[in-house]
This record gives structure tokens, sequence and C-alpha cells, in this order.
């Protein structure tokens, strides 16, 4: 059943690539052309043998194709679940060949358990190889093969022993010296208790499990999310990091309190290629070109970017398993409110028509008590989510006045349990500031250098 609704969301997801492409009118080539790619890439997408990594290549193919609004949410919820797909297909392949190679020992099991791996996960090793340099023109890196598994210990067995005995001999320790100490005392019960609670990683009752630490995987996350869950008795509760994995945030609390979805945040959203500006606290002669959405994020580290006059931020909410999760409310929180930054305003695009005016959320940071608001037609709170159900939201925050750094909370709940999730940009406050008569500079087609802008 898990590999029919794999292949299902791989393929609902190819299947309006091929749309999109087909309604264009374009060439596989022209095509790949136009979004600096390799033709043999932009088939496997269109054929569903491959899943793109990031969801950028996949937002420029439905922009060049001319995708509505609509066809753009869309695309970006079967990306999500075709991604989510490509991910348990290959934990599946990675535990298949790990369980083989396990059986096996000596040189020779080695070997064969390393080819094993290297042809089940050709195709994901392909596609996580293959990238972009800073010109958009595909680069192919080699991939190393999988290491073989290290040789069984030849003394396993005598160490297992060895424990099977330490612990028998513990036993019997704790069964007579226990009555020795009071014999039912309540307080050496609880003591007792609470060592067993701790040693096998639970906690006592109103006592935070600890938070493992937060592991990147693959590449630096666009964003961060921490969470807390609370059972609804109030008995037991747990905190916890977020969890990065390739952009999305899992936030896995302690045994009794696993959050049961993830967040995903893409900090910069252009509502067209010309949408997004930027303060820098520098001279033209010192900022590089403008670049597109995909590498918004790492352009703004590199030169100490704040959104100027407003910021788009995409949310995508996941739940992780097949319960239902309700997200009942959104909320954003001030840290911060100064005066505006007088830096220089560097605009990413120009040229461009009106953008389309997509169903989201309004932050009006200049308001005393900022609130999120429904704005064109998007429907308020609350929404349900599983791993077969994300929902996208658009959220735009926006200053006349101020320099602001902010985040946002999501509220949720699940059968019995509840909690908030923290969302900010990659463990960092979001920051937007006012633009008011700065001075303004674009970046012309054909252009080497910033221009001044007259207005």
């Amino acid at each position: 059943m898990s590999g029919t609704t794999e292949a299902g969301g791989t393929e609902a997801f190819a299947r309006l690539l091929r749309e999109l492409k087909d309604r264009s009118g374009l060439s596989y080539g022209a095509l790949a052309k136009r979004m600096h790619m390799s033709t043999s890439t932009l088939h496997r997408y269109c054929n569903g043998t491959a899943v793109p990594v990031e969801y950028a290549p996949v937002e420029r193919l439905a922009r060049v194709c001319r995708a509505t609004p609509q066809e753009l949410v869309e695309l970006h919820r079967r990306w999500i679940l075709a991604d989510a797909a490509r991910a348990r297909g290959s934990r599946g392949a990675d535990k298949g060949a790990g369980t083989g190679s396990a059986q096996e020992a000596g040189p020779a099991g080695s070997v064969g358990s390393a080819g094993s791996a290297d042809a089940v996960g050709s195709e994901d090793a392909l596609d996580s190889a293959e990238s972009h340099d800073d010109n958009g023109e595909p680069v192919v890196v080699d991939v190393p093969s999988a290491p073989a598994p290290p040789r069984r210990p030849r003394r396993r067995r005598t160490v297992l022993i060895a424990c099977v005995a330490v612990a028998a001999v513990l036993g019997a320790v704790v069964f007579t010296v226990r009555p020795v100490l009071g014999g039912g005392n309540d307080t050496g019960d609880q003591q007792a208790a609470g060592a067993t609670a701790r040693a096998t990683g639970t906690a006592d009752a109103g006592k935070a499990s600890p938070s493992p630490s937060p592991s990147a995987k693959g590449h630096k996350p666009s964003a961060s999310a921490s969470a807390s869950a609370t059972a609804s008795e109030g008995a037991k509760s747990g905190t916890s990091q977020g969890d990065r994995q390739g952009g999305d945030q899992r936030a896995d609390g302690g045994a009794t309190g696993a959050v049961p979805l993830t967040v995903g945040t893409r900090p910069y959203v252009y509502d067209d290629p010309c949408s997004q500006h930027f303060l820098v606290n520098s001279e033209p002669e010192q900022v590089g070109p403008p670049v597109n959405e995909q590498y918004a994020p790492r352009w703004a580290a590199a030169y100490g970017a704040v959104s100027s006059g407003e910021q788009r931020v995409a949310l995508t909410v996941q739940g992780t398993g097949e319960e239902t999760v309700v997200l009942e409310a959104l909320h954003v929180r001030v840290l911060s409110k100064d005066a505006p930054l007088a830096w220089n305003d560097y605009s990413m695009g120009v040229g461009c028509g009106g953008g389309v005016d997509t169903k989201s959320f309004d932050i009006d940071l200049d308001n005393g008590s900022p609130m999120v608001t429904v704005k064109n037609g998007q429907r308020d709170f609350p929404y349900k989510v599983s791993e077969s159900d994300p929902e996208v939201f658009y959220v735009t925050a926006h200053t006349k006045a101020h320099d602001v750094r902010w985040d946002l909370t999501l509220d949720w709940s699940s059968g019995s349990r509840h909690g908030t999730v923290h969302i900010d940009d990659n463990g960092t406050s979001f920051r937007t500031s006012a633009d008011v008569n700065r001075p303004g500079y674009d970046y012309p087609l054909g252009s080497s250098e910033w221009i001044r802008r007259d207005s």
C-alpha cells in the first residue's frame, strides 16, 4: 500500500509538470535552456523517474509556462507529497541494504552490500549530485560509493553473556537491598522509580524530557522551528528543538511530547521577479547583482540585507503521520521595533508588470498590537493537515515607519494533545524595515552595474 501511495504522489506531480510543459508549446530543450538545467534532468522530472530535491526549479518551470496562482499552489502541494514519497523510498532502500549486509560476514559480504546500495540508490544519488553554479549552469559532482559495513566483532557473544551476568547480579543486589532500606518506604520507592524512568528515557510527571540536538541533513535549511507539546491531563510534557531536514523542520518531542507536524519556511517569496527589495548598508559598487528567489537567503546573508518595506514568507505545514492535526491559530510576535534603517534600497528586478494578488495572511507591523489577518479571500483558521494533506500559507508583513524583528507561533492540537510551534528564519527572527526616502537602485536587463532609481 505504501509503494502504491508513493508512486501515486510522484506520478501526480509529474503529470501536472507535463501538462504545464505541453501547454507552453516549448520543447524539452528550449524549456531546459530557459531554466538553466540539462534536458535529461527536465525529462526525468516530467516522466516521474526523478523528483527535484528543491522546489525552486519547479516554481521556475511553472512561471515560464505561465501557471495560474491556483496551479502554483497545487504544484507546490504535489511536490511536497512527491518529495516525501522519494524520502520514504530512499530510507526503505537504505534499510533494506543495511539488513542484507548485516546478514553477511567477511570481505565478500562487504563488497556485495556496497554494490546493492549503489544499485538501489543510483537515481537518488544522481538527483542529489546535480546542482547549479552561480551562473545557473548545471554541475554534476561525483558521488562516492557507500562504504562497506564494519565487520561483526568476534567477541560479541562473550560480551553479551557478560552483560547478562552483570544484569542478573545487579538485580539480585537491588532485590536484597531495597527491603533493608525500609521495606515499602514510599520515599525509597519513588527514588527507585525516578532512577528507572531516567534510565529508560522518560520523565517524571511535571518534568520536561531532554531535547535532542538539531542536526543538519544534506544542506543548510532555509528556516527553523521549535515546538512544545502538552498532554490534556497535564501530567506529562515534552519540549524539543526542531530537527532540520532539507528545509523542512520536524519537531520531535520525547516519549510523551512528539509534535505531529513539520513546518518548512521560505523567508523571501517573490510575487514576481521584481517584487523583492532589500536594504543593504553598502554602496552599489560593493553589492553583487540581484538573484532569484532560490538564492535570496544566501544573497541576503552575504550582504547583511534586510527586507525593504515588506516581507513575504511561505509556510508549508504537513503532518508526520496519518492522524489529523488541527491548526488552531497563527500569531505574530514583535521582538523589537526601532527607527527604520538608513540604508540603500536594492531591487531584485526591473520592468515587471503588476503581481497577482495571491490568497495570503497580512501583518501590519506598524500596528501597536500586530495580528495575523486574512487577505485576498484567504480562509481564516482553523485548518487540518496530515502527512498526505499539507497546507501552504503565505504571510506578508509590512512596515512604513519602523525596523521590526518578528517571528510567528502556530497553535496545534491532535486528539488529547496540543502545543505551539515556534517559526523563525533558521534560528533567527525575521526582520523587515521601512524604506521611505531611501536611495533606490535597480539592475536593468543587460546592465553590469546598479543604476540609481529616479524616484
